[in-house]
């Protein structure tokens, strides 16, 4: 399995599954949720709504409508009220991963999740999503992309995955 860490617009990143950085009603705003909605189109809102509100911390797929992927997979790290936990990074990271297992995809791209609108800390976010992709077990996946819109967090996600030995 290979992680890569890119900078760069998560909307235009080709993978079999594009995650967006959901609440749990499934309702896109601003930020990831908003990027892919308007790239995208309305349909990908319009389906995640049906399929809502789901749990803090859970996943599903969407279409990806006219994202290059396959699905868009929304992980609720993050209530509607922006509320977000360490625990609820961690599930959505790993309900994401299985999501993406069930449906025998090869490849999924992930952002920062949380660290926008519900303001969790990207030093925190970096550690967690990086050791929970790490200790994950992989049947199908054989490619991670972290995209991360801002130098900062880019070099932040480097340097975290460069301190805890993750192969790249």
């Amino acid at each position: 399995m290979k992680i890569q860490i890119l900078k760069g617009d998560i909307t235009k990143i080709v993978a079999d599954a594009i995650v967006n950085a959901a609440n749990n009603e499934l309702w896109m705003g601003a930020g990831v949720a908003g990027a892919i909605k308007r790239k995208g189109g309305i349909a990908i809102e319009e389906e995640a709504m049906k399929k809502g509100p789901i749990k803090h911390g859970e996943a599903i797929e969407t279409t990806a409508g006219n994202l290059d992927a396959k699905y868009v997979i929304h992980a609720a790290g993050m209530r509607s009220d922006g509320y977000i936990t360490e625990e609820s990074l961690r599930k959505s990271v790993q309900n994401s991963l299985q999501l993406a297992e069930d449906l025998e995809l090869k490849s999924i791209a992930f952002p920062a999740i949380g660290t926008g609108v519900a303001g969790f800390s990207p030093k925190e976010c970096a550690k967690i999503m990086l050791k929970t992709i790490a200790d994950f077990s992989f049947s199908f996946v054989e490619e991670i992309k972290i995209v991360l819109f801002d130098d900062d967090m880019f070099k932040l996600f480097k340097e975290r995955a460069k301190k805890e030995n993750i192969k790249m």
